[in-house]
């Protein structure tokens, strides 16, 4: 989940484009993770001295892990961990930044160490995926102050960024919040929560996107709008929604009911309204959720 709030960050600080963003994403599932910028992360070297080593290593045939020992930046035990490490998805995304010439390392040190400093994360917690570090990402861009029950519309949105890289896949990141659609060509499916906790979800995109995106659901290959992509739109709103109300009668005993999804129809500007609506940023598209307030 960091990983994909690192990506808002770069956004929101103007860092990268949108489309070098996306970009990066799509290459981050081949990219290779460089030492220098695992040394960078660690705070063992700076990006001046990564450059340094880089050039030195154009000139001699020696890995950098063995230049940046005998040039005293690292010890042989803090090389060895860096190999050993398993890297974290912010970093291979980072990588992927700094490999196609986005940002250079001294940019990437900066903003590394900024998004950290700012949400005050350290590597254990993003390696451990801890959630109270996630609920602070959340409610750093989402303010549901205004609800009735600003907690579970922050549950809400925490377990739908899960089952999104559960089930679609963790190239996308989250942008900021909207309050109303700006084209009419989106497709949507809908189903309301009932109960103590009511509202009207929705999930809509265009039509190519929401193809790809219920390719990835089912695991089928699909090439047009067809009644396998309404299915699984319906029954990715179904799950979610359902795995909410499930854990919202476990944790704090609210009943909650479920509608039957509504097909694929449309969607108008009347749809969403008094909603917030969360926009995702795939690497293949944006994919919306509309919750209403």
């Amino acid at each position: 989940m960091f990983t994909q709030f690192f990506g808002n960050y770069l956004l929101n600080e103007k860092l990268v484009t949108p489309e070098q963003l996306v970009e990066a994403m799509q290459q981050k599932k081949e990219t290779r993770m460089k030492l220098g910028v695992l040394a960078i992360n660690a705070g063992y070297m700076t990006a001046s001295q990564v450059e340094r080593v880089h050039e030195l290593q154009s000139k001699m045939d020696k890995r950098i892990g063995d230049i940046a020992v005998e040039l005293g930046y690292m010890t042989e035990d803090q090389v060895m961990e860096l190999l050993h490490a398993q890297p974290l998805g912010y970093l291979l995304l980072g990588q992927a930044i700094v490999d196609k010439g986005y940002m250079t390392n001294a940019q990437f040190e900066e903003a590394i160490n900024s998004y950290k400093s700012k949400f005050s994360l350290t590597d254990e917690d993003i390696a451990n995926n801890e959630n109270s570090k996630i609920e602070t990402l959340v409610s750093s861009l989402y303010d549901f102050s205004g609800t009735s029950n600003p907690e579970l519309y922050e549950e809400f949105v925490v377990l739908l960024l899960n089952n999104l890289v559960r089930f679609i896949g963790d190239d996308f990141t989250p942008l900021q919040p909207e309050k109303e659609i700006r084209s009419t060509t989106y497709k949507y499916t809908s189903q309301s929560i009932n109960g103590e906790f009511t509202s009207t979800t929705n999930i809509f995109a265009d039509e190519a996107t929401l193809i790809e995106f219920s390719c990835r659901y089912s695991g089928e290959d699909i090439n047009e709008l067809n009644e396998y992509v309404e299915a699984s739109a319906q029954d990715f709103i179904n799950l979610h929604n359902g795995l909410f109300t499930v854990n919202v009668s476990n944790n704090q005993q609210i009943e909650l009911t479920l509608t039957p999804p509504i097909p694929l129809s449309e969607l108008t500007p009347s749809d969403v309204a008094n909603s917030v609506i969360l926009p995702f940023q795939f690497s293949f598209g944006t994919v919306r959720f509309s919750v209403s307030v």
